[in-house]
């Protein structure tokens, strides 16, 4: 018998890391400040995530104007979907840091 407690049928938990899905998560992406970058991370989460609106993203430049850093509020289903998502928004040349 186990001593770990069972989680609810429709939620999952990731051992490695301890994560419980689904559970609100945000996305934290930094890129350069071109090319209507928020949109294009706006798009990409719309691609993985259900339910992702221009109202769960947030904005805010540096001080130069050079870099902008993106918040995208999201409920996450699954370590692979943030996988997906990091890996997809990391191969993009504007894309400097994505947590």
């Amino acid at each position: 018998m186990s001593d770990k407690p069972t989680p609810p049928a429709s939620e999952s938990i990731d051992e490695d890391n301890l994560m419980h899905f689904p559970c609100d998560f945000a996305l934290k992406v930094m890129g350069e400040n071109i090319n209507n970058y928020p949109d294009y991370v706006l798009s990409v989460c719309q691609q993985h995530v259900e339910c992702v609106t221009e109202s769960c993203v947030h904005t805010r430049p540096s001080r130069s104007g050079k870099y902008i850093a993106v918040t995208v509020q999201l409920v996450a289903t699954s370590r692979q979907q943030l996988d997906d998502l990091y890996i997809e928004l990391n191969n993009h040349e504007q894309t400097k840091m994505a947590l």
